[in-house]
């Protein structure tokens, strides 16, 4: 969303506030309802969103006073953002109204970054706006490398970054992807995500996105919000997305987060999930199909087990029976493997595990 837009939807909601002062009615605040009891899976569509719940804050009402004076305190710091075209992370945001009801004042207007963090996300689904709309920048995690060119308008000036051409580092993922970033061109058959940075290297190494016509990303982890924007982006353009991850409940849980979302972002919906990304592995039935990975796997922990039979009881997951049963497999075997291991029998096997999955269409919904 471009800052004119975003600058008209923050003094849309003062205008809102200043006429219902004018009525004599009390000033408020409507927002869909955030708590887990408000999230649900959409079957239709393939991820996660808000329900129909709302919820109003009044100024004139004692136990809402303070939180609504904060929401339009933030609203009116991101506006001064947007106006002065400076950017600044959550925690800048915090510091910078901390003492904005004055030094000398024995009370804050905020005492923990854990209060202004969630007003932040109640703006942006109370407007359908991103933090990244509002000149809020996040942690940076993700890398890529590939045949992208992209345009990157920052502080007054435009960069053109070939990730063809960044070497062993790669490109880092900016937090925000879509105010200012055009991406100009894009000669790739497919995504792969690869969860591990290490393995990242290994591919990068060897050019396997160069090889296979990709665009070569790892999230380092969990995907921070940049990287997933990043691939919702791609995946509008038609491209389609893999994702690599360790054979254990975590290393699949950050598959799901990509291809549903998260219940922490439910709110952000489709620009933060990727319906139609597929699973490559590692899965459980790799360890019977490649024969020197069944030396090569790890006692699954109690806390893995437990993570397991959670994920089961996930309706959007549940649902696939290939997934129960990878999971069930978890549970009474006590077993995973990291995505590592696929080194064991020769460091190059990896690009050729991902190429044999792709081309016979091995792959879990």
């Amino acid at each position: 969303m471009g800052e004119k837009e975003t600058i008209e939807k923050l003094e849309g909601l003062g205008r809102k506030m200043v006429g219902q002062v004018k009525e004599k009615k009390s000033p408020t605040f409507e927002t869909p309802l955030r708590s887990r009891g408000n999230i649900e899976y959409d079957n239709a569509v393939g991820f996660l969103r808000l329900g129909d719940k709302r919820e109003e804050r009044r100024f004139l009402n004692v136990a809402q006073a303070r939180t609504f004076m904060q929401t339009v305190a933030v609203a009116n710091k991101t506006k001064k953002f947007l106006i002065e075209d400076l950017h600044t992370s959550i925690r800048g945001l915090y510091y910078q109204l901390k003492f904005s009801l004055g030094e000398n004042l024995d009370e804050s207007l905020f005492e923990e970054q854990t209060e202004s963090n969630a007003l932040i996300e109640d703006l942006e689904v109370a407007m359908g706006i991103k933090r990244e709309d509002l000149h809020l920048t996040t942690d940076r995690k993700g890398v890529v490398a590939g045949n992208m060119i992209v345009k990157d308008n920052f502080a007054g000036e435009e960069i053109t970054i070939n990730c063809a051409k960044q070497g062993r580092s790669g490109w880092m993922i900016p937090s925000d992807v879509d105010n200012g970033m055009e991406f100009v061109d894009v000669k790739a058959d497919y995504v792969l995500v690869v969860e591990k940075d290490a393995l990242w290297q290994r591919l990068n190494e060897d050019k396997f996105w160069k090889k296979d016509n990709c665009i070569l990303i790892t999230p380092k982890g969990q995907a921070s919000r940049g990287t997933r924007r990043l691939i919702r982006r791609l995946a509008d353009k038609g491209i389609p997305v893999y994702v690599f991850t360790d054979c254990d409940a975590w290393g699949w849980y950050i598959y799901w987060t990509i291809k549903t979302g998260s219940m922490n972002l439910a709110y952000l919906g489709r620009d933060f999930s990727i319906p139609e990304a597929r699973f490559l592995g590692v899965t459980m039935a790799d360890i019977e199909k490649f024969g020197f990975l069944k030396k090569l796997t790890i006692k699954a922990k109690p806390i893995d087990i437990k993570r397991a039979e959670e994920m089961m009881s996930y309706p959007w997951i549940s649902a696939h029976p290939e997934w129960v049963k990878e999971l069930k497999k978890v549970v009474k075997e006590k077993r995973k493997i990291e995505q590592d291991a696929l080194q064991g029998k020769k460091l190059t096997f990896v690009g050729e595990y991902i190429r044999k999955k792709i081309n016979n269409k091995e792959w879990l919904p």
